[in-house]
């Protein structure tokens, strides 16, 4: 069974979710506060995380930034805030998914079984990606150029591994975001995803100004420039 930890204070929100997560067949623990998560995470293994941004002793965000110094496991932000800056922040320091209330409960459990199913499949035989002299290591989350270190963040290293498992395949705005964030565009549209590009870029090319990794297909979308194998299984 799946092991939800749902952090979360309002008694009224906890009650509906609780319940409807257990008939989907996943098994939940609550955790009203930050310092309540600390303690059950300690002492469970979870499958997926869902935050409350505003917790009565701290930031949703502040545990998400702790949780990804130590896991990978898959996070979804679950506030009443609809700020841009907000959402791409949260996405930024690690967040999966972004869910505003008031939302619909069909939403919330399609939300979940997407991040659960994708992190299944992303955790399956592949452990590493090696292509255009770029290296990922899947099992510690690292990326490498040439040997050295690349600094990303969690939204760039989602999209680096996206491209590099679709090598020469031309991917459209709506795929990519689909893909890695669950929405229908609302709070991560295209305007931003080119502004991910753009950054990530300057991290792996060798002159972002001529990309010759991730290339521009105009009128159509990107790709992963690429005649060497993209996948490697150790």
């Amino acid at each position: 069974m799946k092991q939800i930890l749902l952090v979360e204070d309002d008694l009224s929100l906890i009650g509906g979710l609780s319940f409807a997560v257990k008939k989907e067949g996943y098994g939940i623990d609550i955790a009203r506060t930050s310092l309540e998560a600390d303690k059950l995470w300690a002492g469970e293994r979870y499958d997926l995380v869902i935050l409350d941004v505003s917790l009565p002793d701290g930031s949703g965000f502040d545990l998400c930034k702790k949780l990804r110094r130590i896991s990978k496991v898959p996070i979804m932000f679950l506030t009443a805030a609809d700020e841009e800056t907000d959402m791409i922040m949260g996405l930024d320091i690690g967040g999966d998914d972004y869910i505003t209330k008031p939302f619909k409960l069909a939403v919330f459990l399609s939300r979940i079984n997407a991040l659960l199913r994708r992190s299944s499949n992303f955790s399956q035989e592949t452990l590493e990606l090696n292509s255009n002299e770029i290296r990922v290591d899947l099992v510690k989350g690292e990326v490498c150029k040439r040997g050295e270190s690349v600094d990303l963040t969690a939204s760039e290293y989602k999209l680096l591994c996206f491209f590099m498992e679709n090598p020469n395949i031309i991917l459209s705005p709506e795929q990519i975001l689909g893909r890695l964030w669950d929405c229908n565009e609302n709070y991560v549209d295209h305007n931003t995803l080119t502004v991910y590009i753009r950054r990530l870029r300057t991290k792996i090319e060798d002159d972002p100004g001529k990309p010759e990794r991730i290339v521009t297909v105009r009128r159509m979308g990107y790709k992963w420039n690429t005649t060497e194998g993209s996948r490697s299984v150790r």
